[in-house]
């Protein structure tokens, strides 16, 4: 593994106060996301292992204040948040949130991330309001206005200079698939605070209401449910596995791991089964660390002998 100075280094992060800020948001994420920090430090190239954790680490920072609280501190959160990131972005306030000092360094490092920040954080109000879906459109209008460009603003970042289209097409499955797999995981935590991920055309097509997943229904009905729903997000992972064959070769191995850990999470999922509605699983440590050394491997192993 690359060391974290060495990463710095490559980057061009030479100024103490921001190698400072980057290292901050280097401990946020290994915190939260240790499959997927992990992976990032493995597999990609160190130049652009520091941005991948900054644009990661501004998502969850920015989720974080807009998910927690009643709804007008929520949305006063979003709106501060907001402006604050526009103003690092538009080369504001020399004294800056080590999310945002990351962040804005990052940016003008690659450019193309900008779109996608503003959109996100356009896209908040949504996050923030939302309590549930009626129809399957809803949920793919929440995901196309704010979990896409909330991925794309990583994923920009290993986005090919040619077949854009393609790659960004893998990415909206990708993120199809990953966002109905959090709603799925998060289903017990989702319903005791008045939420529910689910549509509910899925409910009812399963003759279910959100009053009945809280009464803790018959096991098999939920299963049912669950499996139908896991059979959305493995469809969707099955479109978002072209992502390695739209992008850099240097990137591919990461991309493959990425795609290989959801499905271990669905797979997790799956086996706690109705339990879902009590808790959520257990992140498969085993299984995702398996992934990572065979992404390894590969990565490693001569182009010739693959």
């Amino acid at each position: 593994m690359t060391t974290w100075p060495h990463a710095l280094d490559r980057a061009g992060i030479n100024s103490p106060v921001l190698r400072d800020a980057y290292t901050l948001q280097r401990r946020l994420v290994a915190r939260y996301a240790r499959a997927e920090y992990t992976a990032v430090r493995l597999l990609l190239p160190p130049p652009l292992i520091p941005h991948v954790i900054a644009a990661t680490a501004f998502m969850h920072h920015s989720d974080t204040l807009i998910d927690e609280g009643p709804m007008d501190q929520r949305l006063s959160a979003l709106s501060d948040w907001s402006m604050q990131t526009r103003a690092a972005l538009a080369d504001g306030p020399s004294h800056l949130d080590p999310v945002l000092a990351a962040l804005r360094h990052t940016t003008k490092a690659h450019p193309q991330l900008r779109q996608y920040v503003h959109a996100y954080l356009e896209g908040g109000e949504l996050e923030t309001r939302w309590t549930g879906f009626t129809t399957e459109a809803d949920f793919r209008d929440y995901v196309d206005t704010y979990a896409l460009p909330a991925f794309m603003i990583i994923a920009s970042l290993l986005a090919p200079s040619r077949e854009q289209k393609a790659f960004e097409a893998a990415c909206h499955a990708f993120i199809l698939a990953g966002q109905r797999l959090d709603f799925l995981e998060d289903l017990a935590e989702d319903l005791n605070s008045g939420r529910l991920g689910i549509p509910e055309e899925a409910l009812i097509d399963h003759g279910l209401t959100r009053d009945a997943l809280i009464k803790q229904p018959e096991p098999s009905v939920v299963q049912a449910l669950i499996s139908h729903q896991a059979s959305l997000i493995r469809h969707d992972l099955v479109a978002a596995a072209q992502l390695e064959h739209h992008t850099d070769t240097r990137h591919q191995p990461f991309l493959r791991a990425l795609v290989r850990l959801q499905s271990a999470r669905l797979a997790a999922a799956e086996t706690h089964g109705p339990k879902l509605l009590r808790s959520a699983p257990r992140p498969p440590l085993g299984r995702a660390l398996l992934i990572l050394l065979q992404a390894l491997t590969t990565r490693a192993l001569p182009r010739h002998r693959r």
